[in-house]
C-alpha cells in the first residue's frame, strides 16, 4: 500500500506565480539570515568562553582550592596504585 499525495494545482495566473516565487525567495533569504545570526552568536560566545578560560588560567590557582599542586620534579610519576598479592606463583 502506497500513500500518494494529490497533484499540486498550479495557478495559471502569472501574477500569482511571480508572487509565490517572491515569497519563496523571501523565506529562503530569511532562513539564511537567521542561520548567519545563529552562527555569529555561537562564534562570539565561543570567543568569550575561550577568553574567560584563558583569563582564569593566567590568573593562577584560586586560594583554598582542593586541587593538589603538581610535582616539582618532572621525573616523578604520580598516581594511585593498588598492591596485588599473589598467593601462588604463576607457572611458566
Amino acid at each position: 500500500m502506497r500513500f500518494v499525495f494529490p497533484p499540486i494545482r498550479r495557478s495559471r495566473n502569472p501574477l500569482v506565480r511571480a508572487l509565490s516565487l517572491v515569497l519563496g525567495l523571501a523565506a529562503v533569504a530569511m532562513l539564511l539570515v537567521f542561520g548567519v545570526v545563529v552562527l555569529g552568536v555561537l562564534f562570539v560566545g565561543g570567543l568569550v568562553f575561550l577568553a574567560v578560560r584563558q583569563w582564569k588560567i593566567t590568573r593562577g590557582p584560586v586560594e583554598g582550592s582542593a586541587r593538589p599542586t603538581p610535582a616539582q620534579d618532572p621525573n616523578v610519576l604520580e598516581g594511585e596504585f593498588v598492591v596485588i598479592h599473589q598467593r601462588q606463583p604463576a607457572h611458566r
